[in-house]
This record gives structure tokens, sequence and C-alpha cells, in this order.
């Protein structure tokens, strides 16, 4: 089984334990540096901006939650390619392309051999993961009988949050804005397979997958759930916005906080796996995300001091995957 290092620019910010004016400012701060010094990329302006994004309008509510007016039917096409990622299984592999906000985006769709209506995942990987890296945890998946459809997010999974900062206060869609809508449309290209059953989809995301994963499962009321593997919030709301300089930047960085959405979640279940020593995105990070999750809500633990997906997840998965999808 192949490990996934599928975070390589998670923040290392580790939350205060404690409250107060000074650490609050000391947290926006940190928040804001940290997040832009280890998850910038640089901006590419083929992504949507306000005329490709026109079509499907978005809004933030005071609160900092995104939402999305609504979703065409997917246009896609699919056709079977070589499995060689996994040449020794019987599954069958397509790559899988879908609109989105004016972009093509790319995916592989895996179905386990034999099957005729599986339960389907978007999986989405950590930053700076491709698609075809993130076949190791898809062959696992089909083995325990689920298909995968597995994105190249954009800019693979990275974010620049001081552009998005900018755009979102220029009126114009931030790019995470759009990596969400591309999970959302996922979905709809998933259950729209004549080999998946539609009614039992689900959502999975390693790292900074896991985050976007949070925040589509909450937005899409027909999935299931969602897992999200070696990952967590970023804390925003710990800071109290009266005390907040910049209102603006505030709401944005609300908006972009699975954190945020985990209060709208229920009733799709929200699942986290997560190792004591991984040395990326820290334990307690995880704990504070699902302290605030609601009911169904389930969370496992393993030792490795590593980020991402091991085999010892493995038996967690499968029985919440069971859990959610059969």
């Amino acid at each position: 089984m192949s490990r996934h290092n599928s975070g390589k620019k998670e923040s290392k910010y580790r939350a205060s334990s404690g409250s107060g004016i000074s650490k609050s400012t000391i947290f926006l701060l940190g928040f804001l540096l940290i997040l832009v010094g280890i998850f910038g990329v640089l901006y590419n302006p083929s992504n949507p901006s306000s005329s490709t994004g026109a079509a499907v309008p978005w809004k933030v509510s005071e609160e900092g939650a995104l939402s999305f007016s609504g979703r065409e039917k997917p246009l896609f096409t699919a056709q079977e390619i070589e499995d060689i990622y996994a040449p020794e299984t019987a599954d069958t592999l397509k790559l899988l392309s879908f609109d989105s906000k004016g972009e093509k985006i790319q995916a592989l769709l895996r179905i386990p051999a034999n099957s005729s209506s599986s339960p389907g995942l978007v999986l989405l990987p950590g930053a700076g993961v491709s698609k075809e890296a993130e076949q190791g945890l898809a062959v696992e998946l089909s083995k325990m009988g689920y298909a995968t459809l597995t994105l190249d997010q954009r800019n693979l999974g990275s974010i620049n949050i001081e552009k998005d900062l900018e755009l979102f206060k220029a009126g114009l869609e931030p790019v995470e804005y759009s990596m969400v809508y591309d999970a959302l449309k996922a979905s709809d290209a998933l259950a729209a397979q004549p080999e998946i059953n539609p009614k039992k989809l689900a959502i999975l995301g390693e790292s900074n997958g896991g985050r976007f994963a949070v925040i589509a499962c909450a937005l899409n009321p027909s999935l299931k759930g969602v897992i999200g593997i070696s990952t967590a919030g970023y804390g925003t709301e710990e800071i109290d916005p009266s005390l907040a300089n910049d209102s603006e930047a505030y709401r944005f960085y609300r908006s972009i906080d699975p954190d945020t959405y985990l209060s709208i979640l229920p009733p799709a279940k929200f699942v986290q796996i997560h190792s004591f020593n991984d040395p990326l995105i820290f334990h307690d990070l995880a704990l504070r995300t699902f302290s605030l999750a609601k009911e169904p809500k389930a969370m496992y633990n393993v030792t490795e001091a590593t980020h991402g997906y091991t085999a010892s997840m493995r038996p967690y998965l499968e029985k919440e995957l069971a859990l959610l999808l059969n």
C-alpha cells in the first residue's frame, strides 16, 4: 500500500490554549502570514474571473458562509483508458473531463471490477498531489467496493490566500471558491455515471483536500458524509469579530475555514482520521475541529509520525464507509 505525503505545504501553526485580545490579534496575523507563506503559489490567471463565474453567482453571508445559487446539469466526457497505476486489478479506469466555471476539470474515475451500481466517492488529494499520485488510495477504496472520482484540483490543491483576499475585496471570485465549486460539480458528474448509485455518494479528502471536502459536503445535501484524513480547520472561530481591524478580511477567512460549516453539515456525517504524531497538521488542531462538529460524527487516531493516509487507517476507513454508503 502506498503512502501519500499529501500536505507538504500545510500550516504548522499550533493553536493557542488561551483567549484574549492580544492572542486573538496574534492568531489573525499569524493565520495570514503562515498561510500566505506556506500555501502560496503563483496565481494562475486562467482561473475564473467575474466573467467566467457570472453564470453561477456566489455569495458570502455576514457570518462568513459561502453559498452558490445553483448548478446546471453536469457536462462531461468520459473515456476508458489503460490502468497503468494498478494493472494487476480488474478495475475500469476512465479519464473524465467536466465543465466547472469556464474550466475543463480533469479527473480519474475508478470503478471496481464486476460492479454495476457502485457507491461513489469524490476524492480530493492534498496540496501538490495530482489525481495520478492519489491512485494508491483510490485502489484501496476500490478493493473495498467503492468507485472514486479523483480530481486534479486547481493549482493542484495549493492556494494563494493573499491573492484570493484581493479578489474577494474586489468583488471577484477567489480561486478557493472555484475549487469548492469544482468539488460540487464533481459530485454531480459522479452521480451521472451509469456504473454509480447516485443515492450512495460521499466525499473524502486528504490534508488540504479534506478542507474543501468539508465545505463541499455542507453545500451538497445529496452527499451522505465527509471523511477527512490528516486535516483540520483554521480556527477562525477563536477570533472575536469585534476585534478584527478588517471586517472583510475576517469574513473571507471565515468563508474558507471548514470549521465554519460544521454546524450545517448534519445530517451528513463528519469523520476524521488523524495521527497523534502528524508532523504537519498537529493532532490538537484536529481535536479542536472535531469538538466543533455536530453529531453524527466519529474520530479515529493512529500513531505513525506521518501526514496522510497510512495502512493503519484502513480498518477505520472501511468501517465508516460501510456505515455511510452500504
